[in-house]
């Protein structure tokens, strides 16, 4: 009988139980999923993201299917830091589960005082900055598309926290490997990409945009080709390590990341369709290094043999 594959990691200094977390902006603040799937099997939870006071968000519509995607324009909808600490926190702290804190502000300065209110609080394992989501007018993707810019806000937030720092990137840079760096050297113990791409879907009869947004993100399916291209050129510029998402459904999808150089995965969209294809994700990695004699998940990390201009 083989040993079973360690499928522990360590992200930004937080051990894992293995390399499947649940994605930011499809789990809610936990309680939305608890009687869904086995929080204790996870490697990570990300929530949804949090700005200093409740935000509601835009206006619906706010969702629409695309074929192998879904495209969202909520804005960051949100309690507010308070609320979460109060109501949705303390039933996080009762599972072996790390939690990451998404968060975000209109301004540099609310990143920094978001960032501030987590330093004593008890059950927040680290901090995934949000400097790129395309669904609000002021904050998010400005942020992450100009590297000076983002330099100044992850330095300016590293300043103000001691928690863990994950700024997650956009795809939508012209070199994701020069903010990658530029976060490693603003501060940052690891990056997690992509966030969604923009993108818009038109009602042909009305000849208006569907969403009330008139743009959002797309997710699934459709961009993970997109996102393991932009890990694959992210992992190799950095010493930090990468978490991967964008349409990961299957252990097949996941492993195409840790292959490319992630670390760890993110399962975001098919969350809606399957609540539980996180842990399905969790067992097809560990059915796979057991079929290939690999005795730990770190040891697939960023394996891909690749010769450019063969």
């Amino acid at each position: 009988m083989t040993a079973k594959p360690d499928l522990s990691v360590v992200i930004a200094g937080i051990r894992m139980k293995n390399p499947v977390v649940l994605a930011s902006g499809t789990c809610g603040y936990g309680p939305e999923y608890a009687d869904l799937i086995d929080f204790n099997a996870l490697g990570a939870i990300t929530i949804k993201g949090l700005l200093s006071e409740p935000w509601m968000g835009n206006p619906p519509p706010r969702l629409v299917e695309t074929p192998a995607g879904l495209l969202n324009a909520i804005g960051l909808q949100n309690p507010g830091v308070d609320a979460f600490i109060a109501d949705y926190l303390p039933m996080l702290r009762r599972y072996d589960l790390p939690v990451i804190v998404n968060i975000w502000g209109r301004t540099m300065q609310e990143y920094g005082e978001v960032a501030a209110r987590f330093n004593d609080v008890e059950g927040v394992h680290a901090l995934e900055l949000n400097i790129s989501c395309p669904n609000i007018k002021a904050g998010g993707m400005e942020f992450g598309t100009d590297p000076k810019v983002a330099a100044e806000v992850i330095g300016l937030v590293r300043k103000r926290t001691r928690l863990p720092l994950i700024p997650k990137l956009s795809p939508t840079v012209h070199s994701i490997a020069l903010f990658a760096r530029v976060a490693e050297e603003s501060g940052a113990d690891a990056i997690s990409l992509i966030n969604s791409v923009p993108a818009m879907v038109i009602d042909i009869e009305r000849r208006r945009p569907v969403l009330s947004n008139g743009m959002g993100g797309l997710t699934g399916p459709a961009i993970r080709p997109i996102a393991v291209r932009l890990v694959w050129q992210a992992s190799r510029a950095v010493k930090i390590p990468v978490i991967g998402m964008g349409g990961i459904s299957c252990g097949r999808d996941a492993l195409e990341f840790i292959i490319a150089g992630a670390s760890a995965v993110a399962v975001g969209t098919a969350n809606f369709l399957d609540p539980g294809t996180a842990l399905r994700v969790v067992a097809e990695i560990e059915d796979y290094l057991r079929r290939h004699g690999l005795a730990s998940v770190r040891e697939l990390v960023g394996t891909l043999q690749f010769k450019q201009g063969s």
